[in-house]
């Protein structure tokens, strides 16, 4: 897809269809993953938001956002995201899960600092984080895709439960 104001991009699923089946099953995994080392859709949701909101990619935050609320995310919340350390609406899970996620997405400013990493040990058991790192991981790679191709927000509706 492309924006009305760019030149026509790739279609990177119409040109390389296994290259994108193998993202796909990769973000299954790592769905996987957190859910067998119970981490909440909530908290992946956060992730994959925060992630978006840093990468500037207007499609995730478009679907994630909706995914959210789906799930049953607060307007405040959500709203609130981009300045989580200001606000008392996020739990000590979240908050770890929200920094390691920047750090991750952030790599090129100073790595994952051992604080942060450290941090997310606390409150997270390793099979957790794990699949934290994963989520960040596979958000990241979505979120050049999307940026890079100029992939349009506002057609995405979450499944129905």
């Amino acid at each position: 897809m492309t924006n009305s104001n760019s030149v026509t991009r790739v279609a990177l699923k119409k040109i390389t269809p296994d290259v994108s089946a193998a993202m796909g099953a990769l973000h299954g995994a790592a769905v996987s993953a957190a859910r067998d080392a119970k981490v909440g859709p909530e908290i992946l949701e956060l992730v994959r938001i925060r992630a978006s909101q840093l990468n500037g990619c207007a499609f995730c935050l478009d679907m994630h956002t909706k995914d959210a609320r789906a799930e049953g995310e607060t307007e405040q919340r959500i709203y609130a995201l981009n300045a989580w350390r200001e606000t008392p609406f996020f739990s000590e899970r979240e908050r770890a899960a929200l920094a390691l996620t920047e750090a991750v997405t952030l790599v090129h400013d100073g790595h994952v600092p051992d604080a942060v990493y450290a941090e997310a040990a606390e409150v997270f058991d390793e099979a957790q984080l794990a699949a934290l790192i994963w989520a960040a991981t596979v958000i990241n790679a979505y979120n050049r895709i999307a940026v890079a191709t100029r992939m349009v927000p506002g057609a995405y509706q979450p499944a129905k439960k």
